[in-house]
């Protein structure tokens, strides 16, 4: 137990160890918070989204083109993903927000989630968008840390 007064010291995390974690703090906080930028006032906003597909450290996110992100994607596609457990360590991922055009991708994501196809009715619904959040950084750190550990960038 800390000493008054102190906080935790959280166990210490090596870089080898360090992506394996990360992706152990998205496996099991599931729905990250989404953070865009409104281009005309440059206000921030932040809402959480729940992923439709997770390949490694590239996320997919379904929207709706009514949706207010749509268009503050559409102006800046700079975007970030943070996702925190219940032990409070977190996952962001900075990076850029891409409308998925890859058929074959938008199938497999359409036949796996049975939300969208309940909701939407088919896979060419033009109100669905499905978004690729590419990574630009990522990093991961643990509760009372205080340092975050960068983790190398998927190869594309």
């Amino acid at each position: 137990m800390p000493a008054k007064n102190q906080p935790p010291s959280p166990e210490p995390v090596s870089a080898q160890d360090a992506p394996k974690l990360a992706l152990e703090v998205m496996h099991r906080a599931k729905f990250p918070m989404l953070a865009t930028v409104d281009s005309s006032e440059g206000q921030p906003h932040l809402r959480p989204v729940s992923p439709v597909l997770t390949e490694g450290f590239i996320v997919y996110i379904a929207n709706l083109r009514a949706y207010g992100k749509t268009n503050q994607i559409a102006l800046n596609p700079k975007v970030e993903l943070c996702y925190l457990d219940d032990a409070h360590d977190q996952v962001r991922i900075t990076g850029v927000a891409e409308i998925l055009a890859d058929p074959d991708l938008l199938e497999t994501i359409w036949r796996d989630n049975p939300l969208l196809r309940r909701y939407l009715g088919q896979s060419d619904n033009p109100s669905l968008i499905i978004y690729k959040v590419r990574p630009t950084r990522i990093r991961f750190m643990r509760e009372w840390a205080l340092h975050y550990h960068d983790i190398p960038l998927p190869k594309d």
